[in-house]
């Protein structure tokens, strides 16, 4: 509400002195300064008109006062000590006599300064009214997640009155409190008036015990229901916004179950072996994404545009997704975030049963790979899984201990000659090969390599010893590696200390 005239007379850095005892709830719109003999045209109604009578004589006092009051000012502040010493006595008799407010402003307290304050006074509603506004929204909001029925309760407290919402025949489906149910009836009997309009309006009706607004729900012309409020008084503008924003939730939540409705048609065609046109339903080709993330790889899917043409299916340890296979790699970039994930083959709407046990065993695989600190979870697609070969199907803790064990007695000895052997082994026991690949003769390799075969105790000549050890140097290539992925071998000739 805007200040009143007396919260403004008695700010005390202005020194106004009441000469008529001002309405306590006068409210003042704004201030205006004139010396005009009549300011009314220049004037809306609700101002504190502020003046130092130049134009003021005893014969035309009361037609003045008159003519502000049939205007509706809040008030008159007469300065003293500019053109007058004091108040006109005419002028407070008038004033008394027609119920005008005048305030006697002193010499010292400049026009300019009662403006900055009531401006000031006003500044300081509107942002609390903006605030109460911002705060009911956010409550509205919360409560909305839970229903309508808390929405409607929600709303009554925050206006201090009732709520009713009401079905589009007039029953109604929530009330708050519930003795407000009554009132339904004598509502019903205005609906028509809504149902006739031909764009959304609401219906201003004077209540049994107070102003009521009714607000139809719903887009389009045909209204999904109706909200009704009441309050002992009439609602101020920030009150009219709260309820608006009451109005648009139930609005969405009314439109909401006609995408419900398209979803379940297309799963519908899709159980019956029909055609869906849906476009709730992913095109074809698709694929089924399991994620480890569960639900924060949902809302990481749900929360991008992408989301929208995807269907995800929640799980306890993982969830599921179907995706467009144009769009699998955008959403892969996704989930991964928040866990590993299986990725199936590309898929007919028809084959998902298919698709979903190609993604689990995906993301078997993946969940086994270990992520470096640089970069995120892993990602595994079923076409690669034959790629993974032996290391894939290995668990890492156990492959690292029976590598570490392997290598042991090279590291102890002598940390080169593991790099020596990479290289020998990754040349299949050529040593001419392993030679250039190090950048040393040929002889100094034999040595080491008959160094390396004394110390582990095996026959480097062996296919199955150097299978073990291929295994026990790909596991250890690189720390921050995970095993198991194709290639996993070093990717360059070893350096030599």
């Amino acid at each position: 509400m805007p200040p009143t005239l007396a919260s403004v007379a008695a700010l005390p850095q202005l020194g106004l002195r009441p000469i008529t005892d001002p309405r306590p709830d006068a409210p003042v719109l704004w201030v205006a300064v004139s010396e005009l003999e009549d300011p009314t045209p220049f004037l809306e109604g609700g101002e504190l008109v502020l003046t130092t009578g130049m134009r003021l004589t005893p014969a035309n006092a009361a037609p003045y006062v008159a003519r502000l009051v049939g205007r509706g000012v809040a008030g008159l502040g007469f300065a003293v000590g500019v053109i007058h010493d004091d108040v006109p006595p005419e002028l407070v008799g008038a004033a008394r006599a027609q119920g005008l407010a005048l305030l006697e402003v002193p010499r010292p307290t400049p026009f300019i300064a009662v403006g900055k304050a009531v401006s000031r006074m006003l500044a300081a509603e509107w942002y609390e009214d903006v605030t109460r506004a911002f705060q009911a929204q956010r409550e509205l909001t919360r409560a909305a997640l839970k229903g309508e029925g808390p929405l409607v309760s929600r709303l009554a407290r925050e206006l201090g009155g009732w709520a009713l919402l009401l079905d589009p025949s007039g029953g109604v489906r929530h009330a708050e409190p519930a003795r407000a149910r009554h009132r339904a009836a004598a509502l019903a009997a205005e609906l028509p008036r809504l149902r006739g309009a031909r764009r959304a309006a609401s219906l201003a009706l004077s209540g049994e015990d107070g102003p009521v607004v009714v607000h139809p729900i719903g887009l389009g012309g045909r209204a999904r229901g109706y909200l009704a409020v009441g309050t002992a008084e009439p609602l101020p503008h920030v009150a009219h916004t709260i309820a608006g924003s009451a109005v648009s939730l139930l609005t969405l939540q009314s439109e909401t179950p006609r995408t419900g409705r398209e979803l379940r048609a297309a799963l519908a065609a899709v159980l019956l072996g029909a055609p869906s046109d849906s476009p709730a339903m992913p095109r074809p080709p698709v694929r089924v994404l399991a994620c480890a993330g569960g639900a924060d790889a949902l809302e990481a899917v749900e929360g991008d545009p992408a989301g929208e043409r995807c269907l995800p299916l929640p799980g306890p340890d993982r969830c599921a997704v179907i995706v467009p296979d144009a769009l699998s790699e955008h959403v892969i970039g996704l989930a991964r975030a928040s866990g590993a994930v299986g990725a199936s083959d590309p898929s007919g709407i028809e084959a998902l049963d298919e698709a979903l046990r190609q993604a689990d065993e995906a993301l078997a695989a993946a969940r086994r790979l270990r992520a470096g600190r640089d970069r995120p979870h892993a990602v595994v697609r079923h076409a690669d899984l034959p790629g993974q070969g032996l290391l894939g199907l290995m668990d890492p803790g156990a492959a690292r201990g029976f590598a570490d064990a392997l290598l042991a007695p090279l590291r102890a000895e002598d940390p080169a000659l593991v790099g020596s052997l990479r290289a020998y082994v990754m040349a299949n026991g050529q040593g001419e090969a392993a030679a250039r690949a190090l950048g040393v003769h040929r002889h100094t390799l034999r040595a080491r390599m008959r160094k390396a075969a004394r110390l582990l105790g095996r026959d480097l000549d062996d296919p199955a010893v150097r299978a073990e050890l291929w295994i026990a140097l790909s596991v250890t290539a690189n720390d921050e590696d995970a095993i198991g992925q194709p290639g996993d071998s070093h990717p360059g000739p070893p350096g030599i200390a």
